[in-house]
């Protein structure tokens, strides 16, 4: 493989293609790709017919997708970002997916030859200087991130015959007339629905919450109603700045801190020398030097008081005075406490009469005491009895409008009388727009495929705050002359959505017949 690789060296200027790989993906390209040697740590995520995918395969392809993620988002992903995107799931499902495709790609006799990894690989923007392929670089890159070019040119055929074979499954995908005309039908017909609403606000006055509700609704929402943990808490800070007399700076840890720190002293040009910046290098150097030492002093103090947890000894030994706070919550912190998130997170983490520090802030070197410690519980029902009966009227209003809306549909589909209003004609919008009702996508799909035959919708729909039973009270049908001149625009619009779904099938065709085992530990969290 290196051989054939080597003739980009003297090649001419090769034309960046970004096919699969977009450029976010560039970052992470030897976390997906670098996996290093395939041994069997005894560790696993899934076995898909009894081949494994590693613990350590999956957790590359989480924090692949993650870090996509966050490039799209400009920001971290939080926990609850992370389970609302189902990254660690998707990450998984990716890996299984691909196991089941590679198994059948052998099965089809699909293969990816030497020379396209080569031209693969070659295309990599990561691999190029001005624009061409640059085999010393190529080797150094995968040098410097520890992957051995057969893992790693292993890693890019095994992508490849992933990306080809879903092609050629996609391939099998065919739009019929039936597909098209009924798309141009959906595009230029006109509809007139009758619906009904029923709102929770609207039925509100109907509900009627009874002590057992209210006591079960409780025990299945306790979290809702859990008081959040209070402690109060002793402390102390010591300003590192009252050291900074007593230490002096030399030339020479100036300048090493310069050296360890230089992206702070920037100017318009870039990187400014050291001769330009030795006196603020060497305040910022003792700035350091004096929190290194209170830090040191205060650890020094909590160590010895450490089995009596006795802070005041611990403060006059630093010569400084102890505040306490009254009680207060992580949320709503004491007021002295206001912006110092990791005091209170390891006032959080001590027991109550634990001494515990240092803890370095903007405003020193902090030691703390947790007095007291109120842990977080759920008030007897008596005491909450007002908001927890809001909860269940509310919940219970929403279960009665969908009940009615479900009933109102049963008799619209029957044929009976119910009092219904009307949208006015409107034509098919991919927003999901429906004229009096809001906007709904899975509804505007549903109301177009409504016929006269079959007029009422299958279900309710709920849009906004309120649920809707809806049928066709009219249809206008689009003039079919110009159905054939369109034919090859709808078929083009068309495919790629016929494609994907053909693709999904197959996959969840080769996932019913597979044995699929996943490790618990994966998807305990």
């Amino acid at each position: 493989m290196l051989g054939i690789m080597r003739k980009y060296k003297q090649s001419v200027l090769i034309k960046i293609v970004f096919c699969v790989i977009v450029f976010s993906f560039i970052g992470t390209i030897f976390l997906v790709w670098g996996r290093g040697d395939k041994t069997d740590s005894g560790d696993f995520a899934a076995k898909v017919n009894g081949t494994k995918i590693s613990f350590d395969e999956y957790q590359k392809n989480y924090y692949r997708m993650k870090g996509i993620y966050e490039q799209i988002y400009g920001r971290s992903m939080t926990p609850e970002m992370e389970k609302q995107l189902g990254i660690k799931k998707t990450a998984l499902e990716s890996l299984i997916d691909n196991a089941l495709i590679l198994k059948e790609a052998k099965r089809l006799g699909i293969d990816v030859n030497r020379d396209e990894i080569s031209a693969e690989i070659a295309k990599m923007p990561a691999f190029q200087k001005d624009g061409v392929f640059n085999f010393d670089q190529y080797t150094q890159m995968l040098k410097a991130n520890r992957i051995t070019p057969q893992n790693f040119e292993e890693s890019m055929e095994e992508d490849m015959l992933v990306k080809k074979t879903r092609e050629k499954i996609k391939e099998r995908a065919t739009v019929s007339d039936q597909d098209l005309l009924q798309a141009f039908k959906k595009q230029n017909d006109k509809i007139d629905l009758s619906f009904i609403a029923f709102s929770p606000a609207e039925v509100k006055g109907e509900v009627k919450v009874t002590d057992q509700d209210l006591n079960s609704y409780l025990q299945g929402h306790q979290e809702e109603f859990k008081t959040p943990e209070q402690l109060s808490i002793a402390y102390a800070v010591l300003d590192p700045a009252q050291f900074a007399a007593k230490l002096t700076v030399s030339d020479e840890e100036a300048q090493t801190y310069y050296q360890k720190n230089i992206d702070r002293y920037q100017g318009k040009g870039g990187i400014l020398p050291f001769a330009e910046v030795k006196e603020q290098a060497k305040a910022d150097a003792l700035k350091l030097k004096s929190t290194k030492e209170a830090y040191e002093k205060v650890a020094d103090a909590v160590n010895k008081n450490l089995k009596n947890a006795d802070i005041n000894a611990a403060a006059a030994s630093l010569g400084v005075k102890v505040l306490e706070t009254p009680l207060f919550t992580e949320k709503a912190p004491a007021t002295a406490l206001a912006g110092e998130a990791d005091v209170i997170k390891k006032a959080l983490f001590l027991k109550q009469g634990e001494l515990g520090g240092p803890v370095e802030t903007s405003k020193g070197i902090y030691l703390i005491k947790v007095k007291e410690k109120i842990p977080a519980a759920v008030p007897p029902l008596a005491q909450i009895k007002t908001q927890v009966s809001q909860k269940v009227a509310e919940e219970k209003a929403r279960e009665l409008a969908k009940k009615k809306a479900e009933e109102a549909l049963a008799q619209l589909t029957k044929g009976s009388a119910v009092k219904l209003q009307e949208t006015g004609s409107f034509g098919y919008a991919p927003t999901g727009v429906v004229p009096r009702i809001g906007t709904s996508a899975d509804l505007m799909e549903a109301a177009f495929a409504l016929t006269t035959a079959a007029p009422a919708a299958k279900t309710p729909f709920k849009v906004g705050n309120s649920w809707y039973a809806v049928k066709l009270k009219q249809r206008t049908e689009a003039n079919t002359a110009d159905f054939q001149k369109s034919k090859e625009q709808l078929k083009q619009a068309l495919l790629p959505k016929k494609q994907q779904e053909t693709l999904d099938n197959w996959l969840k065709e080769l996932k019913s017949k597979a044995k699929i085992v996943i490790n618990p530990a994966i998807t305990a969290d």
